[in-house]
């Protein structure tokens, strides 16, 4: 089949939904399609859309609605979608209701839609290759957190929360991501200076934020929100344990029986976790273990045999 893939996220941006449609219209090809990508749909043919984001992409979805109103529509919803857009914004519901099948990436996400919308949705987990697990460094307990400095991802909880871990800690912790505005590359920069055991280093390729990953003890996802974060696929393939906010996008990636949450916005619960993973080796086994449960959601093979089997059922 001939697929059009949209996605909002542009080709030189570094983010989960682009990776996402990367991976996607690989695991496809891999399948025997053709997968165009595009931020827009240009109108070509295409024997099935499938669109990322329903509020943004929602022109697309519309236009291609009209033109093939037989063919199948795929809408994945990202996390702004799902815990905000469709709540509020009426193209965003508008793309539900336009959508042959919806797609969620986590187990969670199907709660946020009404049960006529849920029948006609799937959920698929993002997956990861596995990671080799550097060596940690032995002289200090090093956290990381990636992705851009975004308000929704509460990038600086972490930097707030070194404040409060005990004095004998050897904790430090590294940031991976992009500023997207000059301000909050300021308050990085401010933040590395007032705490000498936080550190930005930016953006970085994909390569080189893997291997920060794979060499931390523990690594952080602080959002407001999330559809199925990428870094929380990659940190179990890494085998490296999560340490993440109580919202749903996470509790729906780790489970919710899972010990390591802390209530969004806390940086004093956020430190004693931290303090807990990195001075109790049994709570910290109990982490990993619970993480290596989760990590079998997030296998490529897994990943491909659900999408296949979601074309198969559009197809039938």
């Amino acid at each position: 089949m001939k697929i059009a893939l949209v996605t909002p996220a542009r080709p030189v941006a570094h983010s989960g939904n682009r990776n996402t449609a990367i991976r996607w219209a690989r695991l496809l090809r891999e399948l025997g399609h053709r997968v165009k990508i595009d931020t827009e749909w240009n109108g070509a043919n295409a024997d099935i859309m499938i669109a990322l984001h329903a509020r943004r992409s929602h022109d697309s979805i519309v236009r291609f609605a009209v033109r093939f109103p037989e063919r199948p529509l795929v809408v994945m919803l990202t996390g702004t979608d799902l815990y905000q857009d469709i709540r509020r914004d009426a193209k965003a519901r508008r793309s539900l209701e336009l959508a042959t099948r919806l797609v969620v990436l986590q187990d969670e996400g199907l709660e946020e839609l009404a049960p006529r919308l849920r029948r006609k949705a799937s959920v698929i987990y993002q997956s990861a290759k596995p990671i080799r697990k550097a060596p940690p460094l032995k002289t200090r307990f090093e956290v990381c957190i990636s992705g851009h400095l975004r308000e929704v991802k509460d990038p600086f909880r972490l930097a707030a929360a070194l404040h409060h871990v005990p004095p004998q800690s050897r904790m430090r912790a590294v940031q991976v991501g992009g500023a997207m505005e000059p301000s909050t590359a300021a308050q990085a920069k401010r933040w590395m200076r007032r705490e000498p055991r936080y550190r930005w280093v930016g953006e970085l390729r994909h390569g080189g934020a893997l291997r920060l990953l794979s060499r931390a003890q523990v690594m952080v996802i602080s959002s407001r929100m999330e559809g199925g974060a990428n870094v929380v696929t990659e940190a179990l393939a890494a085998n490296v344990p999560v340490v993440a906010s109580r919202v749903p996008g996470n509790v729906g990636m780790l489970g919710r029986d899972y010990a390591g949450y802390y209530p969004f916005g806390n940086e004093r619960a956020l430190a004693a976790l931290l303090w807990r993973a990195e001075s109790d080796r049994d709570f910290y086994t109990r982490l990993k273990r619970q993480c290596a449960v989760r990590r079998g959601l997030t296998r490529p093979a897994r990943e491909k045999a659900a999408l296949r089997n979601l074309l198969l059922e559009l197809r039938a």
